[in-house]
Parts: C-alpha cells; structure tokens; sequence
C-alpha cells in the first residue's frame, strides 16, 4: 500500500492526539512533519512524546505531504491552504467557519485538482443531511449549548458587551445563521459551518446559541425537514483539554484518514 504523507498544522490539543495516533502507526498514514506557531514548545512535545518529525513552515508542506491537517486558529487557514491547493494536494480543514468567507480557497481547489476535505468534527449525522440535499431540503435548525466556559471570550460576546460569568440559569447568547454564527464565534461552533456545507449553506441554516451552567458537554441538536426525510439528531461531546472543542473532533479527523486508504469506505 503506497503510504499518504501527513502535515499536521498546529500541535494544540488536537494536534497531539493527531500525532500521537499517526506515530503509533495507522496502516498507509505517515507522520511526514508539522508547524507550530510556538516551535520551541512544540519541540519539547515532541521530544516528550518521542515523536520523530520535522517542524518545518506552512508553505514548505507541498515537499513533504499529501495531506495536511489544519487543527490550527482560524486565521492560518489562508496559509495552510494556499500552498497545498496551489499543488494540487489535500487539506483537512476543521475551522469550517473560515472557509465561509474565503470561497476562493474552493475555487484554487478547482482550478488545481486539489481538495478541502472537511471532517465530520464535533456534529454527526452530516452524510444524511449531505443526501437530503441532492434533494430539496426545506430548512434546517440547529441548537447549541455549551458550558460558559467553553464561549467565554468569543468575538461576538465582546463586541455586544454579552457576559457569560457566574450564569444561574441557562442565556441564549445568540440566534442567526450559520455564517453569521461562524463569523462571532469562530472557535466555537465550526460545526454549524460545516452543517451549512453539507446542506443549504451558511444563510440559510440557523442556529441558537446557549450558555448553560447545568451542562458539562458541548451539546448540539438539528432539525432538518426536506422533501426526502424529516430528521432530528443531538450529540453531548465531552471536551477535550480545549474547552471549546469536543474530544471526539480529533477522533473524526483520524476516522477521515483511514477513510483515505480503506479498503473498505463506509458512509458518502
């Protein structure tokens, strides 16, 4: 089996559990290099974790990979992506919501064969939303809540003056659509980007926003109504070390790169 290269672009809490799997060994996956944007710190990870490989820059990637992923802040994504879909090569990108504004990333996708992959991350049920919309999908409605502590500081909070501490009682801290949503909160729900993108995209899909001192997980529910189906799914993600991520997001990129490879592929 010829064996995929991977770039992993940040060594956060994702990053690691990334690395540590691909350093274990994932039949035909290679742990090719990496970029931090505190090098010192992640050479020491490194070291600790006695994982061999290269901390090189974002645009030296196309050299070593196939495929990077991108488990960095939202604002590198230009500089992840550039360079890998310049050549033609693959990107996973789990800060979706950076996407929405820079829909000419898809298109230098296009224009040299090379692909944005986004995972399933922190949301399930997204293959049977992505089938209703080879149909006609009527709407579809998402709920998030979160502890405080998992929006505390988030864009749209500081701008409108929006407090999150010492809550009683469950406060609705915003309701609008996904690219809306993406846009002042842009660490904490990627997940309704990606739902926009495997549905009727980021206008037309709306969302709630919740933070609840009575929950301990990031938990989501949707409705979707469509001329195929009529479906409702939740999930309660436990967070990883990141407040603000659910640990199953790490494990949906790792699940998506053996689906590289896989002899046998199950889900569109």
């Amino acid at each position: 089996m010829n064996e995929t290269r991977v770039a992993i672009a940040g060594l956060g809490a994702i990053g690691r559990v990334v690395a540590r799997r691909l350093a274990d060994g994932m039949p035909g996956l290679t742990l090719a290099c990496a970029a931090a944007r505190d090098v010192a710190k992640a050479k020491a990870w490194l070291a600790e974790a006695k994982i061999s490989c290269p901390l090189v820059g974002l645009s030296e990637f196309p050299r070593y990979a196939d495929v990077a992923v991108e488990c960095a802040p939202a604002e590198a994504l230009e500089s992840i992506c550039t360079p890998m879909l310049t050549a033609g090569k693959h990107v996973m990108v789990l800060s979706a919501g950076a996407l929405l504004p820079r829909p000419h990333l898809i298109d230098l996708a296009r224009q040299h064969g090379g692909q944005i992959i986004v995972p399933t991350g922190a949301l399930l049920g997204l293959d049977a939303v992505a089938a209703a919309a080879e149909g006609v999908i009527h709407s579809v409605r998402m709920v998030t809540r979160k502890p405080p502590r998992g929006l505390a500081g988030a864009a749209y909070l500081v701008k409108n003056g929006i407090s999150v501490e010492d809550l009683k009682a469950a406060k609705c801290v915003f309701t609008g659509t996904a690219r809306e949503a993406a846009a002042g909160f842009p660490e904490n729900v990627n997940v309704a980007a990606a739902l926009s993108l495997a549905g009727i995209g980021p206008d037309r899909t709306t969302i709630e926003i919740w933070a609840d001192p009575a929950v301990t997980r990031n938990c989501h529910s949707i409705e979707v109504d469509s001329d195929s189906a009529r479906f409702s799914f939740a999930i309660e993600n436990i967070p990883s070390e990141n407040p603000r991520t659910g640990r199953i997001t790490a494990l949906s990129i790792i699940a998506g790169l053996r689906k590289l490879n896989a002899p046998l592929r199950v889900g569109t």
